[in-house]
C-alpha cells in the first residue's frame, strides 16, 4: 500500500488502470460508461478550465447534479485545481442553492438546472471542457491540511452548516480501509471486477466513499442507478452481475418488503416464514444455497449490502444475513469524514456498527454520549469564509449514544437529543422500542417520540401497519420483549404511507414529534387496555 498525501493519488491511480471502467450510469435508454483513462482526462481539463476562469486555490465551486463519472471527474478537477468542491444533493431547491451561495461565494456551479451564477452543463461536461489538454495536471503545492471540500447539512429547520473536510481528514479513514482491503486482494481476484451498485448521493461522504474510494481501491465498476424502485434495482443487480450494492438502510427496508410481498402474492410467504426459521445459525453457503431462488433473483455474483447514512435496524440486518448475504455497516458523520468505526464483512457482530477505525480513539462519557477523536474530525464549520474549529480539547461530541461491549463492538443506540427521560429518572432509547416494534409482522415502520405529559416525558409511538388491522395486539408482543419502565402504554396510526425523511433517508422526527403532539392535544389516540 503507498502512503498517500493527498486524495489526486486517486487520479493516478486511474491513470495506471487506463481503459478498464469505472462508471456505468443510464441516461435514458442510453447506457454511458467512464474508463479510467476518461475520469482522470476529463478531470484534469476541467481543472485547466478553471484556471482559463481564474478560478483557483481556495475558491469554491458548486456542484449540483446526478450522480455519474462527469460528478466525479468535476470533483477530482476541483481538487486538482486546489478549489474547494462544495457538493450539493440533487434535490435541493433553489432557495437552498442560494442560501449556500450566500455563505460560499462560489465563482462557478456545474449542474444542468437553470440557475443565476456562472455555469457548465453537468451533463455534457466532458464537450464543455474538450478544448483543453488532457494531460496530467496536479497542484504539487497542495497539503493535505488544505481544504477539500465543504459539505453543507440539509438545513430544513436551521441556517445550512458546512462541514470543511481536508485531504488528511478523508485520508485518515481511508487508509486502514486501504490497508485492510490489501490483505485480502488476492481473494477478490478471481472475482475481478466488483461491481457496486451505489444508491447513496455523491454529495454526502459516505456515498463517496462506496461511490469514488473503496472501488477504486479495487479497482471496481460502480453503477449509479437512476431509480429507487426496488424492483428495478433488483433487475438492474442481476442484469449488470452487480456483487455489492451500497445504500441506506432505509432501500434495504424496501428490498426486504418487496420480496415479501411477492411470496404474499406467491401464496408462499408461510413457507418462506418457515424455511427463514430453520435457517438461524446456518453456515452461510447453507443459508445461501436454502434462499437460492433469492440468490437467483438478484444474481449469484451478489453477495453484499453495504448500509450507511442512517441506523440500520437489527432486524432488516438480521433478515438479509439469514438470507447468506453479508451486511456490512459503519457508523459516523460527516464531521468524522463519514466514519468512525465499520464492520468487518467476514467477522460480523450482529447488531453491532463495527470496531473503531485504526488512528481513531473513541470513549462514552457518563451519559453514554460518543465521543472522537483523530485526524478524521473535520477542520471546521464553515464560517465568515474560513473553517471554525469544532472542539475546544479535541475530542468531537457526537450527540449520539451508544454502548461498547468487551471486545471494543460499538452498539448504537440514538441520538441524545431523541432519550427520553421519564419522571422516575429512567432513560429509554426510542431504538430500542422500535426494534421490538418492528418485529411485529402487522406493522410496516415505527417511530417512537418522547412526549412531555401530565405525568412527565412519556414515549409515544407513531406507527406505519401494512393494513387497516388494530394495533393493540402488535403492540402488546412488543411490550413483551420490553421491560416493565420501556412498554408502550400510548400510540397513533400514522395517516400517510411513509415517514417524512431527508435526503438518506433517515425518519425526521421532529415532524412527527410536532404532529403526535398536535394529536395528543385534541384528538384520543389508540391505547393498551
Amino acid at each position: 500500500m503507498n502512503s498517500r498525501n493527498s486524495l489526486l493519488s486517486f487520479l493516478d491511480d486511474a491513470l495506471n488502470r487506463s481503459d478498464e471502467c469505472a462508471y456505468v450510469q443510464r441516461r435514458g435508454l442510453r447506457k454511458e460508461r467512464w474508463t479510467y483513462a476518461q475520469l482522470a482526462a476529463t478531470a484534469y481539463q476541467f481543472a485547466r478550465e478553471l484556471e482559463a476562469r481564474g478560478i483557483g486555490k481556495g475558491d469554491r465551486v458548486l456542484l449540483w447534479g446526478a450522480n455519474g463519472g462527469a460528478w466525479v471527474a468535476a470533483w477530482f478537477g476541483c481538487l486538482a485545481r486546489g478549489a474547494v468542491a462544495v457538493p450539493l444533493d440533487e434535490t435541493s431547491t433553489p432557495d437552498f442553492i442560494e442560501r449556500i451561495q450566500q455563505q460560499v461565494n462560489a465563482k462557478l456551479i456545474v449542474t444542468d438546472h437553470q440557475i443565476d451564477l456562472p455555469a457548465l452543463p453537468l451533463s455534457e461536461l466532458r464537450n464543455a471542457v474538450s478544448r483543453h489538454s488532457s494531460e496530467r495536471y496536479v497542484d504539487e503545492t497542495i497539503q493535505p491540511d488544505e481544504l477539500a471540500q465543504i459539505i453543507f447539512t440539509s438545513g430544513t429547520t436551521a441556517e445550512p452548516k458546512g462541514v470543511c473536510l481536508t485531504h488528511r481528514n478523508l485520508l485518515a479513514n481511508l487508509a486502514p480501509l486501504e490497508k485492510g482491503i490489501d490483505e485480502y486482494r488476492r481473494w477478490e481476484r478471481p472475482f475481478h471486477p466488483l461491481r457496486f451498485l451505489c444508491l447513496l448521493p455523491l454529495s454526502h461522504v459516505f456515498g463517496q466513499f462506496m461511490g469514488i474510494f473503496v472501488p477504486q481501491l479495487l479497482g471496481g465498476e460502480v453503477h449509479f442507478s437512476d431509480s429507487l424502485n426496488p424492483a428495478d434495482i433488483i433487475a438492474t443487480t442481476k442484469r449488470e452481475r452487480i456483487s455489492v450494492i451500497a445504500a441506506v438502510p432505509r432501500q434495504l427496508e424496501t428490498l426486504r418488503d418487496k420480496l415479501e410481498r411477492n411470496y404474499v402474492a406467491a401464496g408462499k410467504l408461510e413457507q418462506f416464514r418457515q424455511r427463514f426459521a430453520a435457517a438461524e445459525g446456518k453456515h452461510p453457503l447453507v443459508r445461501m444455497w436454502r434462499f437460492r431462488d433469492v440468490h437467483k433473483r438478484f444474481g449469484w455474483k451478489c453477495w453484499a449490502f453495504v448500509a450507511g447514512g442512517a441506523t440500520l435496524p437489527v432486524e432488516t440486518e438480521q433478515f438479509w444475513m439469514r438470507l447468506g448475504f453479508a451486511v456490512v455497516q459503519g457508523y459516523g458523520m460527516t464531521e468524522t469524514a463519514s466514519l468512525v468505526s465499520v464492520n468487518h464483512p467476514f467477522k460480523l457482530s450482529r447488531g453491532s456498527i463495527g470496531k473503531t477505525l485504526p488512528g481513531q480513539e473513541l470513549k462514552l462519557d457518563a451519559d453514554g454520549t460518543i465521543l472522537v477523536r483523530g485526524a478524521n474530525v473535520a477542520s471546521g464549520y464553515w464560517q465568515a469564509g474560513k473553517a471554525h474549529s469544532l472542539t475546544s480539547d479535541g475530542w468531537l461530541r457526537t450527540g449520539d449514544v451508544g454502548v461498547l461491549d468487551a471486545e471494543g463492538n460499538l452498539f448504537f443506540k440514538g441520538r441524545a437529543k431523541d432519550v427520553i427521560v421519564t419522571a422516575a429518572g429512567l432513560n429509554i432509547f426510542p431504538a430500542d422500542l422500535e426494534a421490538a416494534l418492528n418485529q411485529q409482522a402487522a406493522l410496516k415502520e415505527s417511530c417512537v417520540v418522547g412526549i412531555e405529559t401530565a405525568n412527565g416525558p412519556e414515549a409515544i409511538a407513531v406507527l406505519i401497519a401494512r393494513d387497516a388491522t388494530p394495533l393493540a395486539e402488535a403492540v402488546q408482543r412488543a411490550n413483551a420483549a420490553l421491560n416493565e419502565a420501556q412498554q408502550l402504554r400510548r400510540w397513533l396510526r400514522w395517516p400517510d404511507a411513509d415517514f417524512p425523511r431527508t435526503a438518506t433517508q433517515k425518519v425526521r422526527k421532529p415532524l412527527v414529534k410536532q404532529w403526535a403532539e398536535q394529536r395528543l392535544n385534541g384528538q384520543t389516540t389508540e391505547a393498551v387496555t
